[in-house]
């Protein structure tokens, strides 16, 4: 079963990656999204993000099941709260016997989560915020 994870405090990156080896896998793919400082034009300061939770869990949940039901390994956690310049936002890893798969598998859920998944952020820029997902 994949993991998901809705958390507070700071993205293990290490950890979660080595929740996803295993020796039937031969490729593994990870996309890790930072805050960053300028988006354009637009300037950031810090970010904070807000979820529904229960229902973010069952959607996160809905991506990864076709990926994990071929056999393939999901494990996708979501911070929540203020971020500040350069923390981890999101981890989504994808282990597969070949990396087509598991580079299929990554891609296709951080496009969709950004579609499905209610969680917002509120980018702030000292007194301007700008609400997006």
């Amino acid at each position: 079963m994949a993991i998901i994870k809705l958390q507070t405090n700071p993205i293990d990156v290490g950890y979660y990656y080595s929740l996803l080896k295993e020796p039937k896998y031969g490729g593994i793919d990870v996309f890790v999204g930072t805050v960053r400082e300028w988006t354009g034009a637009e300037h950031t300061d810090f970010i904070e993000y807000t979820a529904y939770e229960a229902m973010a869990v069952k959607e996160l949940e809905k991506l990864a099941a076709p990926i994990e039901k071929r056999g393939d390994r999901v494990v996708i956690v979501h911070r929540l709260g203020k971020l500040e310049l350069t923390d981890e936002a999101v981890f989504i890893g994808v282990a597969s016997a070949h990396r087509e798969a598991a580079f299929d598998g990554c891609h296709s859920i951080i496009d969709r989560l950004k579609e499905t998944v209610p969680i917002w952020k509120k980018e702030v820029d000292g007194e301007t915020e700008r609400w997006g997902k």
